[in-house]
């Protein structure tokens, strides 16, 4: 009888890990199993005497904690001071690495980023921010000022170090559940910055990378990072070399499977309709706003406006859309009004690249729509139609559902590729 062979065992470690993309990135990788563990903090020790698994990814906020259990560190782990791998060695003991340095050089060099350009800010002092740091040593950095809460460079006097020209985000702030907020309250006092880069990856574009791209400045998110320590991770699990091209394919297949498709429009032209057929062409979940305002209120939207008036009407929406658009590779159906309030702008953005559903307007019902029955169409459209072409990424012209439905997917892959 043939002994069947033990399928190698790894994982993440962290408090926090639903909005994880590491079960993604390594079944990519390797064919090993990978699991995620979330662990209080007084859990942490127990699991790693203990744990079943022969190596591990560490993240938020045990870089630093996992130390003490390791018999042995690599240079770079203790170069940092952090360690993000471990890997279980044959006698049964912990080796620490850190595979992060070469996440964070690889993402720096991609964003086009010269360390000794000038003074950079380095938001957030733990396990992340000390890699970050190391890496821009390594560099040459020429300035590099950490931004602390406590500290003497901190949050309350960033004004004096305006004249920065590249801020890196090491912070947790922003990141998926806790979406929409940003750790510098406004970028706009950063007139010199010439890119911004946020190690956090869910969502795709945090409050902070929305405020630099609507500066105009150039604006990087951390999938780079992440995909590439799970290489080098990849390669301390298996003992083996894995090219670096592997980290490009990855990024852009992950990118294709977590971002949303958001549509907005004028109401009534098929937004839904379109909406539908496109996930099924995807295989997504398809969710229309609309819908999920009425189950909230317990009633039509119609009854919504007579009862409680727009302005409750767009409350709902906003607080449906802080939800619904948190989310990943979903086909989003949005009210014809999202664009009446500016801050949906950045909520639908954050995870999502937006279709603006165009069709001409004499062909477009009033059927059970309050504001379209109250101002008319044509008025409706002049005052929407500029503001859907402004926050869209794509615009989907004609009449046809289906070859509307294919002509938005050819553009998403081209987008993402």
């Amino acid at each position: 009888m043939t002994q069947r062979l033990k399928k190698r065992r790894f994982g993440l470690l962290g408090e926090k890990l639903s909005h994880s993309f590491s079960p993604q990135i390594h079944a990519e990788f390797g064919k090993y199993e990978y699991r995620l563990y979330e662990k209080k903090h007084e859990e942490v020790g127990k699991f790693l005497r203990n744990g079943d698994f022969e190596g591990l990814n560490v993240t938020i906020p045990y870089k630093k904690t996992v130390i003490p259990f390791c018999a042995g560190l690599s240079e770079m782990a203790r170069l940092t001071g952090s360690v993000n791998t471990l890997v279980r060695r044959g006698d049964g003991s912990l080796s620490g690495h850190n595979t992060d340095f070469f996440g964070v050089s690889y993402l720096m060099q991609k964003a086009d980023m010269n360390p000794a350009d000038g003074k950079i800010l380095v938001l957030g002092s733990g396990g992340s921010s000390v890699t970050v740091q190391a890496v821009l040593h390594s560099q040459n950095s020429r300035e590099v000022i950490v931004i602390s809460r406590k500290g003497e460079n901190n949050y309350e006097n960033l004004e004096k170090h305006r004249d920065a020209k590249w801020i890196i985000n090491t912070t947790p702030v922003g990141m998926y559940p806790n979406n929409g907020v940003s750790p510098i309250p406004d970028l706009k006092i950063f007139g010199e910055c010439r890119g911004v880069i946020d190690i956090i990856y869910n969502p795709a574009n945090t409050e902070l990378l929305l405020q630099a791209r609507d500066a105009g400045i150039p604006a990087f998110n951390g999938l780079k990072m992440l995909v590439a320590q799970a290489k080098k991770a990849a390669e301390c699990f298996m003992d083996a070399v894995i090219a670096d091209d592997e980290i490009e394919r990855i990024v852009s297949q992950i990118t294709r499977q977590s971002l949303n498709i958001v549509l907005i429009g004028m109401p009534g032209c098929g937004k839904t309709s379109v909406g539908l057929a496109l996930a099924k062409k995807m295989k997504r979940e398809f969710i229309d706003t609309d819908k999920l305002i009425k189950q909230s209120a317990g009633k039509p939207i119609p009854a919504i406006f007579a009862e409680d008036g727009e302005n409750k009407f767009r409350e709902l929406e906003t607080n449906v859309l802080k939800t619904v658009c948190k989310q990943s590779g979903k086909v989003i159906a949005t009210g014809g009004g999202v664009v009446t309030r500016a801050e949906n702008r950045h909520i639908i953005r954050q995870n999502g690249i937006v279709v603006f559903r165009e069709r001409d307007i004499s062909l477009l019902s009033v059927k059970g729509r309050p504001v379209s029955q109250r101002e008319g169409i044509q008025a409706l459209a002049e005052t929407r139609l500029p503001l859907y072409r402004q926050w869209s990424d794509y615009t989907a012209q004609g009449n046809d559902i289906e070859q509307t439905a294919k002509d938005i997917l050819e553009m998403f892959g081209k987008m993402v590729c």
